[in-house]
């Protein structure tokens, strides 16, 4: 389904989000840069996830959205 499919590239989108923030941790030089593209990354993650909700309707994959 390809809303399934949208929702797992918004999880890996997250997951970026997460290791840019890790990141940020181990290089202070550049930490508000990163802090600053992980945020951008998450928040296209959260649109996408709202676009397949609004626009397809909700999964039948329990979890996907929120996880």
């Amino acid at each position: 389904m390809p809303s399934t499919a949208i929702l797992q590239e918004a999880q890996k989108l997250h997951n970026v989000s997460d290791r840019l923030d890790s990141l940020s941790e181990e290089h202070p030089d550049i930490s508000d840069a990163l802090i600053t593209i992980s945020g951008n990354v998450r928040h296209t993650a959260t649109l996408l996830e709202v676009l397949v909700v609004t626009k397809m309707g909700p999964t039948s994959e329990p979890g996907l959205a929120n996880a």
